[in-house]
This record gives structure tokens, sequence and C-alpha cells, in this order.
């Protein structure tokens, strides 16, 4: 599992796992489903550069564990193919009710983590609604008119949104405390490489990588 970009001395499995074991056993139980998420400290890079900032979706493949609410924007024939999948279907004239009201728009962007449009209606959007949408890291994702919605909204349920904006500091869901340790590291594997990635010297401009439950202690693993 652990491999290519930062095995070794970077981020051993062991200790992966180890600090997910300790950070679960560590959390005192709470009246609802904590998330799991990780901690990532960059350095030495320059984050006041656009193109040095982390901005991705990237697929758990071991899921959220936690329901995640999606909100498709379509014409008729792609509104009744999504009606039973997307948690909210809109229509060219929500998008122009929804301009005409900020609360209403504020509302959904933050009741709802991923958005899906028919990709004609995309410039409306940004015209529209990109105030509101753009600045939260929830535009669209455009997918071809008449098209099956369904793949793309199960996929974006198993996603996570991660963005550092100019911060060296941000955080990354990995899935919800009732998972097992060995999936949460999965899901910490996948995001870890795509930001490795991202980075011009990878490891290199890692300063820290910590795992925590919401409310629990943090656990360094990197």
């Amino acid at each position: 599992m652990f491999n290519g970009h930062y095995r070794g001395e970077h981020m051993a499995e062991d200790k992966v796992l180890e600090g997910i074991r300790k950070a679960l056993e560590g959390a005192k139980p709470r009246k609802f489903k904590e998330s799991v998420e990780i901690c990532i400290n960059l350095k030495d890079v320059d984050l006041s550069v656009p193109k040095n900032r982390i901005d991705e979706d990237i697929p758990l493949p071991k899921s959220r564990g936690k329901g995640v609410k999606v909100a498709l924007f379509g014409t008729n024939e792609m509104t009744s193919k999504a009606k039973n999948v997307a948690d909210r279907v809109l229509t060219p004239e929500d998008i122009d009710k929804l301009a005409d009201n900020k609360r209403d728009a504020r509302k959904l962007a933050l009741g709802h983590q991923y958005f899906v449009a028919e990709a004609p209606l995309m410039p409306t959007i940004g015209k529209k609604l990109g105030k509101v949408l753009a600045p939260r890291g929830k535009m669209p994702r455009p997918i071809p008119p008449g098209s099956d919605p369904s793949p793309v909204l199960n996929a974006v349920r198993n996603s996570v949104k991660v963005r550092s904006r100019d911060r060296r500091t941000f955080h990354a869901t990995v899935g919800s405390r009732d998972m097992s340790a060995e999936d949460l590291a999965a899901n910490v594997d996948a995001v870890m490489k795509r930001i490795l990635a991202r980075l011009e010297r990878g490891p290199a401009n890692i300063h820290s990588v910590f795992v925590k439950t919401t409310m629990g202690p943090a656990m360094k693993i990197m």
C-alpha cells in the first residue's frame, strides 16, 4: 500500500496505522459520527503564487464512511435521470431564483459538499452563482448534456476536496471514526500520493502530517 513517493523514512505504513489507531483509541466517545482527518503542514512552498496551491478532488478507495450531499444542475432530461441519485436537483429556473436570493444560495452551498452540472449550464452558473460557489471551492463538475449522471454522482460521493488556499497548514477528510484503521490508512495513502505529486519537491515540501478525529487528539504520522 505505502510505496513509491514516500516509503521508508517519509511515511512508513506501520507508523500511519499506529498513528490512526492511537487517534481512534484516544478520542472520547461522542454523540455524533466523527470524521477522521489529516492535518498537513507544508514547508518551503510559496503559496502566494496560485499555481503552487493545492486544490484537488481526490477519490478515496475505501469511501468517506459518512454521507456526502451532492446537488445537480440540469435541464429536464438530465434532472429526471438524477432524481433518485442526487440529493437535490436544480433547473435553470432555480439558478435564476438563487441568483436573486443570496441567502438561499449560501444555504445551498453550505448544505452540499459537491455540485455537478450539465456542461452547457456552466457559463450561467459561473455568472450568476460563481461568487457564492467559487470561494468555497464548490463550482460544479461539468458532465456532457443528456448523459447518465449516476456514475459521476456516485464517484464524487466517495471523493474529498483538498484545498490549501494560501495557508501552509490545511486539513483533509479521510473517512469516519467507525471505519477500520486499515481502511483509513488506505485513504490517507491516496490523499498523500496526490498531494505529494502536486508538490515541486515532493516529501521535501512536507513539514509534518497529523491524523485526528473531529474532536480527538492529533497523532503525528509523518
